[in-house]
This record gives C-alpha cells, sequence and structure tokens, in this order.
C-alpha cells in the first residue's frame, strides 16, 4: 500500500497515533499542523504529570464517557487503558498506577515520550509539516493550507482530520474547522466548554450582583478547598456525589471535582440558566457530629474560634460559610449545621471554551459512518477531540483520543481496500 499517500492535519495524540497507524501499514503519511511543534497540548498537559489513561476495570472506564459511552467503547475496543500502556513500553516508557488509579510515565514527564514517538514517526517515513493552517478544501476539492509562503493545495488519497476542539487556542486549536465543514454539509454540533470552572450567582454579601464580594475574590482567589463532596442534579432524576477537592478563583470555582461534574452543571445552566453545586464542607463527619460540635458552648470564644477548635473549620472553607450565609443564618446553630454539609453554590455561567480543558461538542457522530468517514465526504475521516463527545480528566480524554486516531486509520485502510475491490 506504498502507493496510498494520506494526509493527517493535526499534530496531537489523535493525528499522531493515526500517523502511526497508517505508516505502520505501508502508507505514505504526511502530517500538517498550524504550530511550529506537534503536541503542544500534549505538552502542557504533562506539565505536572502526564495523566496518560486510568487503571479501573473496562466497564467502569467506558462510563465515564456519560451518553457518549456507546460510541466510544469501540474506540476502546481497538485501544484500551492496557493498550495504551502497552504502547507506551514498546517506547521505552514505563508507567505506574498512582494511589487514584490514574496511570503515568515513571518519571511523571511528557516530553521524552513525545520526543521517543516522534522518532518512532519519522523511522516509519512520516513527513510533518509545520505552520500549515488547514482552511478547507479549493475548487477541486484538494485540501488547502495557509503557511508562511502563501497558500498551499495537497493532493492526497485519503485525508484525516484531527484538529482539536476549541480549548486552549494559543496552542493550536481554535476551532476554526467549524465552518469549513459545514459548508460542505457536515453536521457539526456547537462547541461548548468541558471540564471547565464556572462563576458563582449572586451572594448574600454581593447585593444581588453575580460573583463573590470583593474582599473573598482578593483574599481568597487561587485557595483550595480540600477534602469537601460536591452534590448536583445528575439530570435524569438522580444526584452526582463525589468527594475531591477545587480552587476558588476570582469569579468562581475550577479544579479537579468541578471538572468531574462540569458537563452536569453546564447542562443545569442551560435548561434552567443556573445552577446548584451542593457543597459538603466536612464530608468525614455525620450532620448530628456537626450539629453537636456548632451547639456546643463556646463561652467567650469568636464564632470563628469555636468552629476551627470544634469542627477545624478554618480558612476557605471557613470564608465561603461567611460569604454564602446571612450573619443570622451564621448564628442559628441548626441553620449553620445544615450549611456546613450541604451548602448551596449558585453558578450562573461556565467559564468560556477557551478557558476550558477541553471541549464538548463537534462532529457529530450521525455524520460519520462507524469508521469515521465523513458521509458527505467520501476518504475524509475524524478523530480526537473534534468529534462530538468528552470525558472527565484522569485519562480518559487522552485514551479516547489516541484510541480514535487508530479508528480512523482502520478505516482510512478499510477505504482503500474497498477502493481495490
Amino acid at each position: 500500500m506504498a502507493h496510498r499517500n494520506v494526509a493527517i492535519v493535526g499534530g496531537g495524540p489523535a493525528g499522531l497515533m493515526a500517523a502511526e497507524r497508517l505508516s505502520q501499514a505501508g502508507c505514505q503519511v504526511d502530517l500538517y499542523d498550524a504550530m511550529p511543534s506537534v503536541g503542544r497540548k500534549f505538552l502542557l498537559a504533562g506539565k505536572g504529570g502526564l495523566n496518560l489513561t486510568h487503571g479501573e476495570d473496562k466497564a467502569r472506564f467506558v462510563s465515564r464517557y456519560g451518553e457518549r459511552q456507546a460510541h466510544v467503547q469501540p474506540w476502546l475496543d481497538m485501544l484500551d487503558a492496557q493498550g495504551v500502556r502497552d504502547w507506551a513500553q514498546a517506547l521505552g516508557i514505563a508507567t505506574f498506577v498512582g494511589s487514584s488509579g490514574r496511570v503515568f510515565p515513571t518519571d511523571m514527564k511528557a516530553a521524552p515520550l513525545l520526543r521517543a514517538w516522534l522518532h518512532r514517526l519519522r523511522a516509519g517515513g512520516v513527513r510533518l509539516h509545520m505552520r500549515h493552517r488547514w482552511s478547507g478544501w479549493d475548487d477541486a476539492m484538494h485540501p488547502r493550507f495557509e503557511t508562511p509562503d502563501g497558500a498551499r493545495s495537497i493532493e492526497a488519497d485519503a485525508l484525516v482530520l484531527a484538529l482539536g476542539g476549541a480549548s486552549w487556542p494559543r496552542l493550536g486549536s481554535t476551532g476554526a474547522w467549524v465552518e469549513p465543514l459545514r459548508a460542505r454539509g457536515v453536521a457539526v454540533a456547537p462547541l461548548r466548554p468541558a471540564n471547565c470552572g464556572f462563576d458563582v450567582a449572586a451572594t448574600p454579601r454581593t447585593a444581588g450582583a453575580p460573583g463573590w464580594s470583593a474582599h473573598f475574590a482578593e483574599r481568597f482567589a487561587g485557595q483550595p478547598l480540600k477534602s469537601v463532596a460536591l452534590r448536583c442534579d445528575d439530570g435524569q432524576g438522580g444526584q452526582f456525589l463525589r468527594k475531591g477537592e477545587f480552587v476558588a478563583t476570582a469569579t468562581g470555582i475550577e479544579g479537579s471535582l468541578v471538572y468531574a461534574a462540569s458537563a452536569l452543571l453546564r447542562e443545569q445552566i442551560a435548561r434552567e440558566g443556573q445552577a446548584t453545586a451542593w457543597l459538603d464542607l466536612l464530608p468525614d463527619r455525620t450532620p448530628e457530629q456537626v450539629l453537636g460540635a456548632v451547639r456546643h458552648p463556646r463561652g467567650a470564644r469568636s464564632l470563628s474560634s469555636h468552629l476551627k477548635s470544634r469542627l477545624s473549620l478554618d480558612g476557605t472553607k471557613l470564608a465561603l460559610l461567611y460569604e454564602m450565609l446571612t450573619p443570622e443564618a451564621m448564628h442559628d446553630p441548626a441553620a449553620l449545621a445544615t450549611a456546613i454539609k450541604a451548602l448551596p453554590l449558585p453558578l450562573s455561567a461556565a467559564r468560556p471554551v477557551e478557558e476550558a480543558i477541553s471541549t464538548a461538542g463537534g462532529v457529530a457522530f450521525d455524520a460519520m459512518d462507524s469508521t469515521s468517514m465523513l458521509k458527505a465526504l467520501p476518504g475524509v475521516f475524524c478523530a480526537g477531540e473534534m468529534v462530538d463527545w468528552e470525558a472527565p480528566t484522569g485519562g480518559y480524554l487522552l485514551t479516547a483520543c489516541m484510541a480514535s486516531g487508530a479508528v480512523a486509520a482502520q478505516g482510512v485502510l478499510g477505504h482503500f481496500a474497498a477502493a481495490g475491490r
């Protein structure tokens, strides 16, 4: 199949995995990316330790893709969490499972893995073309790029688009691909923030204005709330509940616990105009224990000193109580104890998509066949975050992106085989 030329647009994990599989199958692969180098978001994701995948059982792993799990499962059947670990090992990168179940390279770094991956790709004949921004097709339906030397059209026997979503646009994912695809009759769901922070609605301290009070924003933005639990509606008559931590921001909240619930909170805001995150500030204590501690005589001590002494409540947690409760509620033991275990935090909006870790929305699954080929554009395949799915952080995003690249590559090979017949 060496005479077959495949163009891949996008140098993230999905595009690189498609390039690897196709070059191994004997195709000539040319990979194009708008940035000066590939894998920029991949490297950013590994800044605090590259979370490759997750070590939980497959059924639970697949459930993390929510409404799209039926679509994503065939991807994972081709490349699952263990497959990602085996792939890394073949590149000389050993991995381990952390206490949270997340899987990391033993040195925690992304750069060595990316270097080894690019070495393998170049050795397999993959040609990289940087500073090539895809802009659609020319009149002859040849892929067209904007380059430092002007516009350029190319010819290819198949095209794999792995252009990412619209989060972190400075790293190359701008969402500019939406209109060229829609212009060719491809259904694309609006791009929305996923794994994102939220703005808080009005609090008792802001007299009806949205956001934190100036005091809270100045003193506590950037401060963590650790060992808390977050509860919210799951949109299906049930409840999401998870323990973890998050961070107060200048306008609201963000962090791993918030990201885990972000899709639910975002959809509730879309339905109702506002969402409520219920916070348990002391999830390891029962309501009865909290009420007993609050009611305990405090003598001459201030309320703040009393809560710190009896419940170890201080810092951002205590400030959040003062922010969200009226003075009357703060001094009503029953109301205060209830709030400590179930503090309603009203949220007015998700932060903009360019601030999000990832993107929801994208190319509709109905616009593709089972091989990831666009029904409206035979020979054009889509992979990665530009497809309409989402997942929480924890290795699920990266695993599914890589798996979708493998599926697109297999689809290209099947397309070539069918054409040959």
